[in-house]
């Protein structure tokens, strides 16, 4: 945790925001693996509840009235049974000291206290619930039906949510350079090992554990896998191949709950072949023209389509996109390339608050989201900030199943050459990612340690 003053201060600047009303901040409780007993280990509590409560213990609900300017933790001590199997733990008033609230309450308070609220016909502030166990209790207690929820969570109490948490102090800088510290050897480990003849599942493994070991966990679940060519390729049993890529994409939560999220890709043998080495260089170029682009006040939306320009340009000259670059983009051609956005938002969260809703996150009233394919995939489009992480992650993939969609279609035939393209199938994916700071006059990567990614010392990396 970070000192009481932080949660006070943050606490006293939503209750200004938001002006009036409750606001009750839900914290996540234990999930059942298999059987009640055995929960998904480790507990890992609600991002908006640990920004302004704290804490990470299950069953916890942080309650603030903001017209009678009272804080409230609401949460049960544990019993002695429980102290038999996990140990002794703070008291809920002691934990309640420790983030400076005043006042705490058992959860048996919960169904009075909302029933005079709603009889009062006071507003009452929650965020969209993302969890089962959260929507029936506030169904329970507010008697909204979990399918209306989202419907009914509070705009305002989101926006503020969303003011508050896109920019990150320098406290929290600090705290996504640790898990960017831990995501370096994530990362390098996995370059490391790399050889043909490796499963997928025992680097991924060695990737997860080296987190572990570390003191810290993954902020996702990994991907490693030979078919960079899938977003979200989890390790298989397969074993690695020589002449093929492999596509590593993992990050590092610290115990302050602040992420890391990098992407590699790197020759399985150690060694790029010429054809593997002429896309990687592309990837490599639209990576680092995020550097020269991104900066507050940019839309993130012009940094993604600038992007998108420079890869057609690219692709252009090795023939495997022709015609007009404005035009090719503009229609969305490019997306055979690059289906996915050119990055997200960062924080305590890897898609930093993206269960409070894109276009609330990542949109405003200026910009909405593209319902063009691919663009669609952007998950932030506004005008950057002093103070936003963003992921800066260009890719360009090969998707048998997409080629042969589009050219059965005849889509965009005018800006790539399928006869070209078809020899591309079993190519896999390239990805590079890294986070990067939105600085007063422009951006920076974060990790004070890079993992290498320009394809010479890569090689030399792999061969040591």
């Amino acid at each position: 945790m970070f000192r009481k003053e932080i949660y006070i201060e943050r606490r006293e600047e939503l209750k200004r925001r938001i002006q009036s009303g409750i606001v009750v901040l839900f914290g996540n409780n234990d999930t059942p693996c298999n059987y009640p007993g055995n929960a998904y280990y480790p507990f890992r509590q609600d991002s908006t509840f640990l920004y302004f409560f704290g804490q990470q213990r299950d069953g916890l609900v942080g309650i603030i009235d903001i017209d009678n300017n009272t804080e409230t933790l609401v949460g049960d001590d544990i019993d002695i049974e429980d102290i038999v199997w996990f140990g002794s733990v703070d008291s809920v008033k002691d934990m309640a000291g420790q983030v400076g609230v005043e006042h705490t309450a058992p959860t048996s308070i919960l169904k009075a206290v909302f029933s005079e609220v709603l009889q009062k016909n006071r507003r009452i502030h929650f965020l969209p619930p993302y969890r089962h166990d959260t929507m029936i209790q506030i169904s329970d207690l507010l008697g909204i039906h979990p399918s209306q929820q989202r419907k009914e969570a509070s705009v305002e109490l989101i926006l503020a949510v969303v003011h508050m948490r896109e920019i990150k102090s320098a406290l929290e800088i600090a705290e996504i350079e640790k898990a960017c510290a831990v995501g370096y050897e994530m990362h390098t480990t996995a370059m490391r090992l790399t050889r043909p003849g490796v499963t997928e599942k025992y680097i991924g493994g060695q990737v997860d554990g080296m987190a572990h070991s570390l003191g810290m966990h993954e902020s996702f679940a990994t991907i490693f896998t030979q078919h960079g060519e899938i977003m979200h390729g989890n390790p298989s049993f397969s074993k690695l191949e020589a002449g093929r890529l492999a596509l590593c994409d993992a990050g590092a939560e610290n115990e302050e709950f602040y992420c890391s999220d990098n992407t590699r890709t790197y020759p399985v043998s150690g060694k790029f072949t010429q054809r593997q080495l002429e896309i990687y260089s592309i990837v490599e170029a639209c990576h680092d023209y995020v550097l020269d682009v991104a900066k507050p006040g940019i839309l993130w939306y012009d940094v993604h389509m600038e992007v998108c320009r420079l890869m057609t340009s690219r692709l252009k000259e090795i023939g495997l996109m022709k015609g007009d670059v404005e035009e090719a983009v503009a229609a969305g051609a490019h997306a055979m390339f690059l289906p996915h956005g050119l990055g997200h938002m960062m924080g305590m969260d890897v898609h930093d608050m993206e269960g409070l809703g894109q276009n609330y996150v990542g949109f405003d009233e200026e910009i909405q989201p593209s319902t063009q394919f691919g663009t669609n995939c952007l998950r932030c489009g506004k005008r950057l900030k002093e103070g936003f992480v963003m992921t800066d992650e260009p890719g360009i993939y090969f998707i048998p199943a997409l080629i042969d969609d589009w050219r059965a279609q005849g889509l965009h035939k005018d800006f790539i050459n399928y006869e070209l393209l078809e020899t591309y199938k079993d190519f896999g994916g390239i990805r590079i990612e890294d986070d990067i700071l939105i600085t007063a006059s422009g951006c920076r990567f974060l990790g004070e340690k890079r993992i290498p990614y320009h394809p010479a010392e890569m090689e030399d990396f792999m061969a040591r």
